[in-house]
Order: structure tokens, then sequence, then C-alpha cells
């Protein structure tokens, strides 16, 4: 199908995708969903029963956290007004990356997750994901999203807490043989889920395999997760969906050009490519580095290799996944580690990337106060050898667009930005099962 006729430059219009509908999705069930929503923002998944999914992917927020690099577990409160926590229980750590948004992951073609790539459809260990649980990955997932959903609950800083904390860090940071097996400590988050009453109605009713509380397994917690978030963000109704599907009055004049731009002179589409707007490779664009970053095992520096750091191959240093744009308006701010607060920003780096970071200041980054951290965040930054490293990796070319072609980029982006915005069909649950409070 080619929308020529609509499309203000008729030379892209090849490039004009093919329109959503809920067949490019993964079937999520009402009752899965149901419970997932609680599950979602039930803390009782966390190690220390002070954090949930929801608190860095709020609601509120796009289903982020509107932070640059969030504040895990340890913290309290959502958002910018997020603390980390004080004395002995004081966080250690920022999160590495930028939470992303959680917007149409439902989607039967999404096959690559995380800003690395470390979840991704694959038979390498034989179960159909390459994942940080290897070959011990548990069958019965419904899909690469339910995949996803165990893995926060036992990373460090993010839900699972310190060493000598809890029994759920203690076994996943075993020292000795198969030290890094993440499955030894799923077995505790079914029986902290099994031992609240409220909730195994909720299972026996969403699952026909489950007939008394203890045949719930962490397969059955992820995959009503997954149902939940495939529920709730996913979203194909954007001015541009509208004009994709025939109404050529639902994009403006200056988002029209836009388009044009993107599909055009900018280039965008190269990467940000198809219905959702992301071809899911990865690229080197020198964002700004700071915070403690993600590297490979053994590695000295405080840096963010990006891929490597998963592939193990120095030809994909620095490089990120390109982010989906669905309702990327929602979605501040921007980049692997939220180094730009506005979309003008992140579309300049794109633009012309060494210029970009030569003019970038640390205080862009939207970071909680966090006085113990100070001295360290901005070491990688200050780094003049690292920063050389990085900004030799750039494989994007510069182009050279005047400041009101980027204002109408930037319009069109806001084209891709569903009219129910963050008014979801379920929404936040008022409370949960386990009785914590819901952030």
């Amino acid at each position: 199908m080619v929308f020529s006729f609509f499309y203000t430059n008729s030379s892209y219009a090849e490039k004009l995708p093919e329109p959503l509908s809920a067949n490019d999705f993964h079937y999520s069930d009402p009752k899965k969903a149901a419970l997932g929503r609680l599950l979602f923002y039930d803390k009782i998944l966390s190690g220390n029963n002070n954090i949930s999914c929801g608190t860095c992917h709020h609601h509120d927020l796009g289903g982020s956290d509107g932070l640059s690099l969030g504040i895990g577990e340890g913290g309290s409160g959502i958002g910018k007004n997020r603390t980390p926590g004080f004395g002995e229980n004081k966080i250690k750590k920022r999160i590495p990356r930028n939470s992303p948004g959680l917007w149409n992951l439902g989607a039967k073609q999404i096959h690559t997750l995380m800003h690395d790539g470390r979840i991704s459809k694959s038979n390498t260990f034989g179960n159909g994901f390459n994942t940080p649980a290897e070959e011990w990955l548990p069958s019965g997932l419904d899909n690469i999203l339910s995949v996803q959903a165990l893995f926060p609950m036992t990373r460090q800083f993010e839900m699972a807490g310190n060493f000598g904390e809890n029994e759920i860090i203690g076994l996943v940071s075993k020292v000795g043989k198969d030290s890094r097996r993440i499955d030894r400590a799923w077995p505790v988050i079914e029986n902290k889920i099994r031992g609240i009453s409220e909730y195994h109605q909720k299972f026996m009713d969403a699952y026909d395999d489950i007939k008394e509380p203890s045949d719930i397994k962490i397969i059955h917690i992820a995959n009503a997760i997954s149902a939940f978030i495939i529920k709730e963000w996913t979203s194909f109704d954007s001015p541009f969906d509208d004009f994709i599907n025939g109404k050529t009055y639902a994009l403006t004049s200056t988002q029209k050009r836009g388009m044009d731009l993107f599909y055009g002179k900018a280039q965008c589409s190269s990467c940000h490519s198809g219905i959702l707007f992301t071809d899911q490779k990865f690229y080197a664009l020198a964002i700004p580095q700071f915070g403690p970053g993600r590297t490979r095992r053994m590695d000295p520096y405080t840096r963010d290799v990006g891929r490597m750091g998963e592939s193990d191959n120095v030809e994909d240093m620095y490089k990120f996944k390109t982010p989906s744009l669905r309702n990327v308006s929602l979605t501040f701010p921007y980049g692997h580690n939220g180094a730009y607060p506005t979309l003008q920003g992140i579309v300049k780096h794109h633009l012309n990337p060494l210029q970009m970071y030569k003019n970038w200041e640390p205080s862009m980054a939207n970071l909680p106060e966090a006085k113990w951290l100070e001295k360290t965040d901005f070491i990688v930054f200050a780094d003049e050898r690292e920063q050389k490293r990085l900004l030799s990796r750039i494989d994007i070319n510069p182009v050279s667009i005047d400041e009101n072609e980027i204002n109408e980029l930037v319009s069109f982006l806001h084209s891709l930005t569903g009219k129910s915005k963050n008014e979801r069909p379920l929404g936040k649950p008022i409370s949960v099962p386990s009785g914590i409070k819901v952030d």
C-alpha cells in the first residue's frame, strides 16, 4: 500500500509504513492483564519490599520515570521527587541507564530489548532467547516481553537490593560454581506471592494450570506482567496513524513538512524505520557519558560501552539500540542515559553529534541530588582519553538543516503521540494485595 497521494513529497512516499492494527500485537488475556496490573505495582516482588516495576515505569510519566538516570532500590517517591534514601539505606549507585518507555513492546515484530540488546530472540541456548539467564531460562514464557519481566527483580540496584540485605540478592550474588545463575532467586519470589492469600484466587482465575497456591511459578508472574504491559501501553491512535489510514487532514502543514524531512533530507528513517520507528539495530552516536555506566566484566573503567558489553565485540563499542519513536514526546529525557531533556536537543545531536557533544553541559542531566555520588557522576565525562575513544566511534554522518526545519521535524515527532496519551485502559491501582503502599 503506497500513500503518495497523501504525502507532501512523493519521492519519499514508498517509505511510509503500513498502518498498525491489533493483529500486530501479542494477545493480552484480560484476566492475566488485570493480575499483572497488581503485580506491576506491588513492591512485594522486590528484595526489600520497597520498589515495584511501576516505580520506574509509572503511568504519570509515560511508562518511564522522567529522570536521566533513575533511583532504584533504596529510593523513595517517583520522578523528579524521588529521593535516594538516607543513612544505611541510601543508594550505593544510580541506575546506569535511562528507564525506557513501554510503548508497543508487545508488537510481534519486536525481537530485541534493552539499550544493549541483552534480551533477544535467538536459539543460542536452545530455548528461543539470548538472555542473562542463558540456558536456565524457564520454559512457558509467552513472549519476549515476558522474558524481560524476569530480570529487574534479580538486579541489585533495580529491585533485588544490596548484598546481605535479603535472600534474593544473596542467591543471585553467591560466589562459587554457577555464581551467575539468577534462576536461584525465582523460587523465593514465587514463595513471596504464594504467601499472600488475596493473590491465590486471582492466579487460579487467570491460569488453568494453577489449582492451588503452590502451583504459582515465576513464569505465571512474568506472563501476567507482560499481558498488562501489552494491554496498557499498546498505542496506535496518533495523528500519524490517522494520516496513514487516509485522513490527510490529521497532520498540520508543519508536521507534513517535518515528515518530509524525517523520510528525506534529515535521514531519520534510515534507522527509525517501519511502523514502530526502529530498525532494532545498534549505532554509536557519542551521547555524552555520565553516571556509573555499564561495561564488560573486569573492565576497570567507569563508562558505558553499550552493545559491546553484551557482544564482547569491539566493533560494537558505544553502540546502543535504536529506540522506537512512538509516543516519544511523553518519554523525556532522551538518549540511553537521558542526556538531553528536550526533543530539540536529541534531534540536534543526531544531526551533528560532534558539535553537540562539545556543547553539552552536565547541568542538562536530570539527576536527583545524592551528594555522596556527585564526585563520581561525571568522572567519565571529564576523562579526555575516554572522550576521544567515544568520539572516534561515531558511525552516523552529520546532516545540515536549519533551525526552522528542526522545529518542523520536532512537530512531526509530536504527531507520533497517541491521542489518549497517558490515559491508559486499566490505569494504576489504588492498592495491591500485599498491602504495601503504591507509588
